[in-house]
Protein backbone atom coordinates (compact mmCIF):
# COMPACT_ATOMS: atom_id res chain seq x y z
CA UNK A 1 0.00 0.00 0.00
CA UNK A 2 1.68 3.60 -0.53
CA UNK A 3 -1.86 5.97 -0.30
CA UNK A 4 -3.54 6.72 2.91
CA UNK A 5 -6.99 5.79 1.33
CA UNK A 6 -5.52 2.24 1.01
CA UNK A 7 -5.86 1.90 4.73
CA UNK A 8 -9.23 2.78 4.77
CA UNK A 9 -10.34 0.43 1.93
CA UNK A 10 -14.39 -0.36 2.86
CA UNK A 11 -13.85 -3.63 0.68
CA UNK A 12 -10.43 -4.83 2.13
CA UNK A 13 -12.39 -3.40 5.83
CA UNK A 14 -15.11 -6.02 4.92
CA UNK A 15 -13.11 -9.12 4.54
CA UNK A 16 -11.03 -8.25 7.33
CA UNK A 17 -14.16 -8.38 9.81
CA UNK A 18 -15.30 -11.46 7.98
CA UNK A 19 -12.44 -13.00 9.11
CA UNK A 20 -12.60 -11.23 13.21
CA UNK A 21 -15.84 -12.20 12.48
CA UNK A 22 -15.57 -15.96 11.74
CA UNK A 23 -12.47 -16.34 14.52
CA UNK A 24 -14.54 -14.94 17.52
CA UNK A 25 -17.48 -17.50 16.82
CA UNK A 26 -20.24 -16.29 19.43
CA UNK A 27 -18.97 -18.73 22.65
CA UNK A 28 -16.46 -16.41 24.32
CA UNK A 29 -16.15 -12.80 24.83
CA UNK A 30 -12.99 -11.17 24.14
CA UNK A 31 -11.21 -8.09 26.05
CA UNK A 32 -8.17 -6.04 24.09
CA UNK A 33 -6.80 -2.77 25.17
CA UNK A 34 -5.86 -0.49 23.10
CA UNK A 35 -2.38 0.92 24.78
CA UNK A 36 -1.98 4.09 23.05
CA UNK A 37 -4.69 6.89 22.94
CA UNK A 38 -4.12 7.55 18.90
CA UNK A 39 -5.56 3.83 18.20
CA UNK A 40 -8.66 4.85 20.79
CA UNK A 41 -9.53 7.66 18.07
CA UNK A 42 -8.90 5.93 15.52
CA UNK A 43 -11.52 3.11 16.86
CA UNK A 44 -14.16 5.99 17.39
CA UNK A 45 -13.60 8.71 14.66
CA UNK A 46 -13.99 5.70 12.23
CA UNK A 47 -16.77 3.41 13.72
CA UNK A 48 -14.42 0.28 14.39
CA UNK A 49 -16.19 -1.09 17.86
CA UNK A 50 -19.54 0.04 16.39
CA UNK A 51 -19.12 -3.45 13.32
CA UNK A 52 -16.89 -5.50 15.41
CA UNK A 53 -18.58 -9.02 16.69
CA UNK A 54 -20.95 -8.06 19.88
CA UNK A 55 -18.04 -10.61 21.78
CA UNK A 56 -15.19 -8.50 21.14
CA UNK A 57 -14.82 -5.58 23.18
CA UNK A 58 -11.97 -2.65 23.26
CA UNK A 59 -10.74 -1.00 26.28
CA UNK A 60 -8.32 1.91 25.86
CA UNK A 61 -5.15 2.18 28.66
CA UNK A 62 -3.47 4.19 29.90
CA UNK A 63 -1.39 5.78 26.69
CA UNK A 64 -1.45 9.16 26.59
CA UNK A 65 0.62 11.07 27.32
CA UNK A 66 -0.63 14.20 28.79
CA UNK A 67 -3.99 12.25 30.35
CA UNK A 68 -1.39 10.21 32.65
CA UNK A 69 0.07 13.27 34.19
CA UNK A 70 -1.20 14.49 37.96
CA UNK A 71 -2.73 17.49 38.88
CA UNK A 72 0.42 17.86 41.38
CA UNK A 73 2.38 18.08 38.78
CA UNK A 74 0.56 20.63 36.83
CA UNK A 75 0.96 22.97 39.78
CA UNK A 76 4.89 22.61 39.80
CA UNK A 77 5.10 23.59 35.87
CA UNK A 78 2.89 26.59 37.37
CA UNK A 79 4.93 27.46 39.80
CA UNK A 80 7.76 27.60 37.98
CA UNK A 81 6.04 30.01 34.91
CA UNK A 82 4.86 32.26 37.55
CA UNK A 83 8.61 33.03 38.41
CA UNK A 84 9.73 36.38 38.05
CA UNK A 85 11.80 36.39 34.67
CA UNK A 86 10.58 32.97 33.36
CA UNK A 87 9.18 32.36 29.54
CA UNK A 88 7.46 29.06 30.00
CA UNK A 89 6.97 26.51 26.92
CA UNK A 90 4.68 23.83 26.36
CA UNK A 91 3.24 21.88 23.91
CA UNK A 92 -0.37 23.21 22.98
CA UNK A 93 -2.36 20.39 24.49
CA UNK A 94 -0.88 20.59 28.00
CA UNK A 95 -2.14 24.28 28.44
CA UNK A 96 -5.67 23.76 29.34
CA UNK A 97 -5.29 20.67 31.53
CA UNK A 98 -6.17 21.23 34.83
CA UNK A 99 -4.14 21.47 37.82
CA UNK A 100 -5.17 22.40 41.79
CA UNK A 101 -4.41 25.52 40.45
CA UNK A 102 -6.44 26.41 37.27
CA UNK A 103 -4.56 25.60 34.07
CA UNK A 104 -1.26 27.06 32.44
CA UNK A 105 -3.71 29.00 30.37
CA UNK A 106 -5.40 30.87 33.09
CA UNK A 107 -1.54 31.52 34.17
CA UNK A 108 -0.83 33.28 31.08
CA UNK A 109 -3.83 35.22 31.78
CA UNK A 110 -2.77 36.10 35.21
CA UNK A 111 0.14 37.77 33.70
CA UNK A 112 2.87 34.53 33.08
CA UNK A 113 5.29 34.66 29.94
CA UNK A 114 3.86 31.04 28.74
CA UNK A 115 4.03 30.32 24.84
CA UNK A 116 2.91 27.22 22.88
CA UNK A 117 5.79 25.41 20.97
CA UNK A 118 5.48 22.77 18.02
CA UNK A 119 9.03 21.71 19.73
CA UNK A 120 11.59 21.44 22.38
CA UNK A 121 14.24 23.34 19.80
CA UNK A 122 11.30 26.10 19.40
CA UNK A 123 12.10 26.50 22.70
CA UNK A 124 15.34 26.71 22.54
CA UNK A 125 15.62 29.18 20.26
CA UNK A 126 13.68 31.20 22.55
CA UNK A 127 16.00 30.65 24.96
CA UNK A 128 18.53 31.99 22.26
CA UNK A 129 16.50 34.86 21.49
CA UNK A 130 16.26 36.19 24.67
CA UNK A 131 19.26 35.59 26.83
CA UNK A 132 18.41 38.25 29.85
CA UNK A 133 15.00 35.67 30.33
CA UNK A 134 15.29 32.14 31.73
CA UNK A 135 13.05 29.86 29.34
CA UNK A 136 11.51 26.25 30.44
CA UNK A 137 10.71 23.60 28.74
CA UNK A 138 7.44 21.22 30.01
CA UNK A 139 9.17 17.86 28.65
CA UNK A 140 5.76 15.68 28.16
CA UNK A 141 5.56 12.13 26.45
CA UNK A 142 6.32 8.60 26.58
CA UNK A 143 9.34 7.59 24.38
CA UNK A 144 8.04 8.94 21.50
CA UNK A 145 9.11 12.86 22.23
CA UNK A 146 11.50 12.41 24.55
CA UNK A 147 14.12 11.74 22.24
CA UNK A 148 13.37 15.11 20.25
CA UNK A 149 13.60 16.55 23.95
CA UNK A 150 17.50 14.53 24.44
CA UNK A 151 18.21 16.25 20.93
CA UNK A 152 17.67 19.34 22.44
CA UNK A 153 19.94 19.30 25.50
CA UNK A 154 22.44 17.90 23.97
CA UNK A 155 22.55 21.11 21.36
CA UNK A 156 21.90 23.19 24.54
CA UNK A 157 25.14 22.06 26.19
CA UNK A 158 27.06 22.00 23.01
CA UNK A 159 25.91 25.67 22.39
CA UNK A 160 26.15 26.51 25.85
CA UNK A 161 22.82 28.45 26.13
CA UNK A 162 22.64 28.61 29.80
CA UNK A 163 19.45 30.11 30.09
CA UNK A 164 17.60 27.24 28.98
CA UNK A 165 15.80 24.31 31.04
CA UNK A 166 13.97 21.62 31.24
CA UNK A 167 10.89 20.09 33.38
CA UNK A 168 10.75 16.59 32.49
CA UNK A 169 7.16 14.92 32.60
CA UNK A 170 8.98 12.14 30.23
CA UNK A 171 7.63 8.69 31.05
CA UNK A 172 8.06 5.15 29.98
CA UNK A 173 5.64 2.43 28.32
CA UNK A 174 6.47 -0.88 29.81
CA UNK A 175 5.89 -0.16 33.91
CA UNK A 176 2.10 1.58 33.09
CA UNK A 177 1.53 -1.76 31.24
CA UNK A 178 2.59 -3.72 33.80
CA UNK A 179 0.85 -2.42 36.68
CA UNK A 180 -2.15 -2.60 34.49
CA UNK A 181 -1.92 -6.32 34.11
CA UNK A 182 -1.63 -6.51 38.11
CA UNK A 183 -4.63 -4.86 38.59
CA UNK A 184 -7.63 -7.09 39.99
CA UNK A 185 -10.38 -4.82 38.93
CA UNK A 186 -9.52 -5.80 34.77
CA UNK A 187 -9.53 -9.37 32.92
CA UNK A 188 -8.18 -9.48 29.31
CA UNK A 189 -6.96 -11.20 26.89
CA UNK A 190 -4.67 -9.52 24.62
CA UNK A 191 -3.32 -5.90 23.76
CA UNK A 192 -2.75 -3.90 20.73
CA UNK A 193 0.67 -2.28 21.66
CA UNK A 194 1.49 1.40 21.02
CA UNK A 195 2.46 2.14 17.65
CA UNK A 196 4.35 5.39 18.20
CA UNK A 197 6.54 4.77 21.23
CA UNK A 198 7.31 0.89 19.43
CA UNK A 199 9.48 3.36 16.48
CA UNK A 200 12.05 3.94 19.45
CA UNK A 201 11.41 1.11 22.02
CA UNK A 202 10.97 -1.68 18.66
CA UNK A 203 8.37 -4.78 20.49
CA UNK A 204 11.59 -6.44 22.67
CA UNK A 205 10.36 -4.45 25.57
CA UNK A 206 6.95 -6.36 25.51
CA UNK A 207 8.04 -10.39 25.48
CA UNK A 208 6.93 -10.15 29.36
CA UNK A 209 3.53 -9.61 28.01
CA UNK A 210 3.67 -12.90 26.79
CA UNK A 211 6.42 -14.90 28.71
CA UNK A 212 4.87 -13.54 31.75
CA UNK A 213 1.23 -13.21 31.76
CA UNK A 214 0.47 -15.63 29.18
CA UNK A 215 -1.16 -12.59 26.58
CA UNK A 216 -0.46 -11.50 23.22
CA UNK A 217 0.57 -8.37 21.81
CA UNK A 218 0.17 -6.90 18.38
CA UNK A 219 1.74 -3.48 17.99
CA UNK A 220 -0.92 -1.98 15.28
CA UNK A 221 -0.57 1.08 13.09
CA UNK A 222 -3.13 4.15 13.12
CA UNK A 223 -5.49 3.46 10.35
CA UNK A 224 -8.41 1.40 10.00
CA UNK A 225 -7.52 -1.71 8.43
CA UNK A 226 -4.34 -1.17 10.46
CA UNK A 227 -6.22 -1.55 13.87
CA UNK A 228 -8.86 -4.52 12.19
CA UNK A 229 -5.66 -6.13 11.29
CA UNK A 230 -4.07 -5.93 14.36
CA UNK A 231 -7.27 -7.41 16.16
CA UNK A 232 -7.67 -10.14 13.58
CA UNK A 233 -3.89 -11.39 14.76
CA UNK A 234 -4.59 -11.33 17.95
CA UNK A 235 -7.82 -13.71 17.44
CA UNK A 236 -5.46 -15.84 15.34
CA UNK A 237 -3.14 -16.39 17.75
CA UNK A 238 -5.36 -17.45 20.21
CA UNK A 239 -7.67 -19.51 18.02
CA UNK A 240 -4.09 -21.59 17.46
CA UNK A 241 -3.17 -21.77 20.60
CA UNK A 242 -0.11 -18.88 20.43
CA UNK A 243 1.19 -16.59 22.68
CA UNK A 244 3.59 -14.12 20.99
CA UNK A 245 4.43 -10.71 20.14
CA UNK A 246 3.77 -9.84 16.29
CA UNK A 247 4.19 -6.79 14.58
CA UNK A 248 1.23 -5.47 12.30
CA UNK A 249 3.07 -2.12 11.97
CA UNK A 250 5.79 -3.46 9.78
CA UNK A 251 6.10 -0.60 7.88
CA UNK A 252 7.48 1.70 10.30
CA UNK A 253 8.51 -0.46 13.56
CA UNK A 254 11.15 -2.62 14.05
CA UNK A 255 11.74 -4.91 16.71
CA UNK A 256 14.90 -3.57 18.08
CA UNK A 257 13.35 -0.23 17.71
CA UNK A 258 15.24 3.09 16.56
CA UNK A 259 19.03 2.29 18.25
CA UNK A 260 19.91 6.28 17.18
CA UNK A 261 17.08 7.58 19.60
CA UNK A 262 17.49 5.12 22.36
CA UNK A 263 21.30 6.45 21.82
CA UNK A 264 20.24 9.98 22.56
CA UNK A 265 17.47 8.56 25.20
CA UNK A 266 20.58 6.83 27.35
CA UNK A 267 22.86 9.47 26.87
CA UNK A 268 20.59 12.36 28.26
CA UNK A 269 18.18 10.65 30.38
CA UNK A 270 17.89 8.18 33.53
CA UNK A 271 14.38 6.19 35.43
CA UNK A 272 13.57 8.04 38.36
CA UNK A 273 12.92 6.12 41.35
CA UNK A 274 9.38 6.30 41.26
CA UNK A 275 6.87 8.90 39.70
CA UNK A 276 3.24 9.56 40.02
CA UNK A 277 0.54 8.68 37.44
CA UNK A 278 -2.88 9.69 37.34
CA UNK A 279 -5.13 6.97 38.50
CA UNK A 280 -2.60 3.98 38.72
CA UNK A 281 -0.65 5.90 41.74
CA UNK A 282 3.16 5.82 41.97
CA UNK A 283 5.14 3.54 39.84
CA UNK A 284 8.55 2.84 40.33
CA UNK A 285 11.15 3.48 37.28
CA UNK A 286 8.21 4.78 35.02
CA UNK A 287 9.63 8.19 34.21
CA UNK A 288 12.70 10.05 32.99
CA UNK A 289 15.00 12.34 34.69
CA UNK A 290 18.19 14.13 33.37
CA UNK A 291 21.36 12.31 34.58
CA UNK A 292 23.90 14.29 36.44
CA UNK A 293 25.95 15.80 33.74
CA UNK A 294 22.49 17.86 32.61
CA UNK A 295 21.78 19.19 36.24
CA UNK A 296 22.63 22.91 35.07
CA UNK A 297 19.38 22.45 32.04
CA UNK A 298 17.44 20.73 35.01
CA UNK A 299 14.78 22.87 35.87
CA UNK A 300 13.13 20.86 38.52
CA UNK A 301 17.13 21.74 40.27
CA UNK A 302 16.97 25.28 39.08
CA UNK A 303 13.74 26.07 40.18
CA UNK A 304 11.47 25.85 43.57
CA UNK A 305 9.29 22.80 42.41
CA UNK A 306 6.77 22.82 45.19
CA UNK A 307 5.98 18.89 44.77
CA UNK A 308 2.67 18.64 46.41
CA UNK A 309 0.21 15.96 45.11
CA UNK A 310 -3.26 17.33 44.72
CA UNK A 311 -5.85 15.20 44.54
CA UNK A 312 -8.07 14.83 41.65
CA UNK A 313 -11.64 16.33 41.72
CA UNK A 314 -13.85 13.79 43.37
CA UNK A 315 -16.47 13.94 40.38
CA UNK A 316 -13.47 12.83 37.80
CA UNK A 317 -12.76 9.03 36.90
CA UNK A 318 -9.91 9.66 34.73
CA UNK A 319 -8.23 6.93 36.54
CA UNK A 320 -10.94 4.33 35.64
CA UNK A 321 -11.04 5.39 32.01
CA UNK A 322 -7.13 5.16 32.11
CA UNK A 323 -7.07 1.73 33.30
CA UNK A 324 -9.88 0.68 31.27
CA UNK A 325 -12.32 -0.12 34.26
CA UNK A 326 -14.80 2.07 32.90
CA UNK A 327 -15.96 3.52 29.58
CA UNK A 328 -15.88 7.48 29.23
CA UNK A 329 -19.68 7.70 28.87
CA UNK A 330 -19.98 5.71 32.55
CA UNK A 331 -18.15 8.81 33.90
CA UNK A 332 -20.82 11.43 36.12
CA UNK A 333 -19.96 14.26 34.56
CA UNK A 334 -18.76 12.63 31.45
CA UNK A 335 -20.56 15.20 28.32
CA UNK A 336 -22.30 17.57 31.01
CA UNK A 337 -19.93 19.58 33.57
CA UNK A 338 -16.97 17.83 31.43
CA UNK A 339 -16.50 18.95 27.94
CA UNK A 340 -13.47 19.78 26.04
CA UNK A 341 -14.24 23.37 26.50
CA UNK A 342 -14.56 23.13 30.35
CA UNK A 343 -12.70 19.79 30.66
CA UNK A 344 -12.22 18.61 34.71
CA UNK A 345 -9.97 16.24 34.01
CA UNK A 346 -7.06 15.32 31.57
CA UNK A 347 -8.87 12.42 29.10
CA UNK A 348 -11.14 15.15 28.00
CA UNK A 349 -8.37 17.58 27.00
CA UNK A 350 -5.69 15.81 25.16
CA UNK A 351 -6.17 15.02 21.38
CA UNK A 352 -5.24 11.28 22.47
CA UNK A 353 -7.37 11.45 25.26
CA UNK A 354 -10.19 8.41 25.61
CA UNK A 355 -12.47 11.42 26.60
CA UNK A 356 -12.19 13.81 24.16
CA UNK A 357 -12.77 10.74 21.36
CA UNK A 358 -15.64 9.28 22.92
CA UNK A 359 -17.30 12.58 22.91
CA UNK A 360 -16.22 14.03 19.44
CA UNK A 361 -16.39 10.41 17.97
CA UNK A 362 -18.57 7.75 20.05
CA UNK A 363 -21.70 9.61 21.53
CA UNK A 364 -23.60 8.46 18.55
CA UNK A 365 -22.72 4.84 19.19
CA UNK A 366 -23.80 4.98 22.80
CA UNK A 367 -27.42 3.73 22.56
CA UNK A 368 -25.78 0.83 19.88
CA UNK A 369 -23.39 -0.36 22.22
CA UNK A 370 -25.45 -0.26 25.08
CA UNK A 371 -27.96 -2.72 23.37
CA UNK A 372 -25.51 -4.47 22.17
CA UNK A 373 -23.81 -5.15 25.98
CA UNK A 374 -20.88 -3.33 25.29
CA UNK A 375 -21.19 -0.89 28.30
CA UNK A 376 -19.51 -1.96 31.42
CA UNK A 377 -22.46 -2.76 34.33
Amino acid sequence: MRFVDEYRDPVASRRVLARIVALAGTERHYKFMEVCGGHTHTIYRHGIEHVLPRNVELVHGPGCPVCVIPMGRIDDAIAVAETPGVIFTSFGDMMRVPGGRGTLLEAKARGSDVRFVYSPLDALKIAVDNPDREVVFFAVGFETTAPSTAVTLLKARADRVMNFSVFSNHVTIVPPVKAILESPDLRLDGFLGPGHVSTVVGNHPYRFVAQEYGLPLVTAGFEPLDILQAIEMLLTQISEGRCEIENQYTRIVRDEGNPRALQFLAEVFELRPHFEWRGLGFIAQSALKLRDEFAPWDAELRFAVPGVRVADPKACQCGEVLKGVIKPWECKVFGTACTPETPIGTCMVSSEGACAAYYNFGRLHREAAVSLGRASA
